[in-house]
């Protein structure tokens, strides 16, 4: 991805947490590097209790621009396989670890949940809407078991790419509320979904979610928590009434706190 984040620096931010971050290379793609994985898992751990699926990787392979016949056949089919046979071949040589927890929790990584109109790329529409359909799936399969799955999406996520896009930082993010048709202002950092995973995966009533699509916001809702800078960005609300609205009517008057 051509991007300055390493590995290495996020487990050094999961040790700076309090916990114990440990970095590991590993394509996803290829099954044998996966079962490596699940191996050294088994050695060391012995047991995944949160499995988070969220691998990716095909933003360089999206050409918005082109429909499906004009877009490189290779590209689109990179796209399919990075999104969904990589999430697929995961599962299948962790999951028998998450299943040795005493209450296993598999969440698979969205964007938008199952009721979003089409995302403006073929490739990209199958992928995002296949996570969905997969935790779905996931849940039914680990029926009877002390484990469960979900699907979660953050909303306009905040991430160092878009920052950088937008031509600020953490500190300064909202000078640039008009980027992305002003809908920056309403964005998120990954720390408000994470927070409300946390909260989730700690609920002993957690359940009742299984198998469901569930927004960052959601989570907030749910689980009271806020934002990296204290704010509750209800990302569900904005796109609610963005629908509903023209682009003359301006933008909806969603405030945090």
């Amino acid at each position: 991805m051509n991007r300055p984040e390493t590995i290495e620096g996020t487990a050094e931010k999961v040790t700076a947490a309090g916990g114990k971050g440990i970095s590991v290379r590993c394509d996803h793609s290829k099954p044998y590097e996966v079962a490596g994985l699940a191996e050294r898992i088994q050695a060391e751990v012995g047991v995944v209790d949160i499995l988070v699926n969220d691998i990716w990787g095909g933003d360089p392979l999206v050409d918005w621009e082109k429909k499906l016949w004009e877009h490189p056949l290779d590209d689109t089919l990179a796209v399919i396989r990075n999104g969904v046979e990589t999430h697929v071949i995961t599962s299948h040589h962790l999951l028998p670890l998450v299943l040795r927890s005493d209450a296993g929790l598999v969440v698979e990584v969205g964007d938008g949940k199952a009721d979003v109109a089409y995302r403006g790329n073929i490739a990209y529409d199958i992928v995002k809407s296949a996570v969905v359909r997969l935790a779905e799936s996931l849940n039914a399969e680990l029926s009877g078991t002390r484990a469960m799955a979900v699907s979660v999406t953050p909303g306009f996520l905040r991430s160092e790419a878009m920052l950088e896009l937008a031509g600020v930082t953490e500190q300064n993010w909202r000078e640039a509320s008009d980027f992305g048709g002003g809908f920056f202002a309403y964005s998120e950092t990954p720390h408000l979904l994470a927070r409300g995973l946390a909260a989730m995966a700690a609920d002993p009533r957690r359940a009742r979610f299984a198998g469901t699509c569930l927004g960052s916001w959601d989570l907030m809702h749910e689980y009271e928590v806020v934002d990296l800078d204290g704010s509750s960005p209800d990302w569900g609300r904005v796109d609610a009434r963005a629908r509903q609205s023209t682009l003359t009517d301006g933008f909806p008057e969603v405030g945090t706190r």
